[in-house]
């Protein structure tokens, strides 16, 4: 009786551990960023409730006829079509250290375009973190790319040294890990962040002037994320250290609407019309 006992004990405890292994392995795909930006867009689809957006300053007429110089111009060009996009961006109810005082705020950063939004009257946003999102940049190498933004981008080895209070074969380390992420480079004795124009030296906070409204998902279309909600939150920890906490966040939109030109030898050309500035977005390979 008792071998018979140990005999199905033992036939049992293969099964276990291949359930706890498939359980396991089934919670990292779940919650791995690739599956989780996948997951997302899956739900994008197929969650039809009401939105909350920001609530549109302009109307696409409003914006041809303020734009129709450049819309159309001398040329035999007409409006074609209108169409009502709805980027989604994530609102982070924040606070932070801002040197002695405890601050709180809330951030607004884009799903699409990995920055962050700096102020929604203009839509001044940051450069530099699409990159750290892409390669997941960590703490040691925000500290390293702060302490160059600090120098307008650029500085010595030395004076990083300083900066940082590092032992030199650390610093060595820390900056050939994030030059191998392709955040900085190096030349010689002189280190500097590897981004045109780069702007991630800013305070965790948007200026928001505007109010969000909730609108029904039947007069416009979501653009799919390129960023998770929790690779968005990762890379925020990391960027603004130990003190910056993530009280709460919640899934916003812009509406964007996007004009389309009939060019007279039957062509179609696009252009894409921030809702709330009335401004023009201009895609990140012809910005100047």
């Amino acid at each position: 009786m008792a071998k018979r006992e140990i005999s199905t004990s033992s036939k049992r405890l293969p099964m276990l551990v291949i359930v706890i292994a498939l359980a396991a392995g089934g919670w990292w795909i779940w919650h791995s960023p690739e599956i989780s930006n996948w997951k997302d867009r899956v739900l994008q689809y197929v969650d039809n409730r009401d939105i909350e957006t920001l609530e549109a300053r302009y109307l696409p007429n409003e914006i041809f006829e303020a734009h129709q110089n450049e819309l159309i111009g001398s040329d035999k060009k007409n409006l074609h079509n209108t169409a009502l996009k709805y980027y989604p961006y994530l609102l982070l109810d924040v606070k932070y250290r801002d040197h002695a005082k405890t601050r709180e705020g809330v951030l607004l950063w884009g799903m699409t375009e990995g920055e962050i939004i700096l102020n929604t009257d203009t839509w001044e946003a940051t450069h530099g973190f699409r990159d750290c999102l892409e390669c997941q940049a960590s703490k040691n190498d925000f500290k390293v790319m702060n302490a160059l933004a600090s120098h307008q981008g650029v500085s010595s080895i030395e004076q990083l040294q300083k900066d940082l209070r590092l032992e030199r074969d650390v610093l060595d380390i820390l900056i050939e890990n994030a030059r191998e992420k392709g955040l900085v480079i190096q030349n010689g004795s002189q280190v500097q962040l590897h981004f045109e124009n780069p702007k991630i030296l800013v305070t965790p906070q948007t200026k928001i002037n505007q109010h969000f409204v909730y609108k029904p998902m039947n007069d416009g279309q979501k653009v799919p994320r390129a960023y998770s909600q929790s690779q968005i939150m990762t890379i925020a920890q990391e960027a603004f250290g130990n003190d910056f906490k993530i009280r709460s966040s919640k899934e916003v939109f812009l509406p964007v609407y996007s004009l389309e030109i009939l060019n007279p030898d039957g062509s179609v050309q696009t252009s894409e019309w921030n809702a709330l500035t009335g401004e023009k977005i201009v895609p990140h390979y012809l910005s100047t």
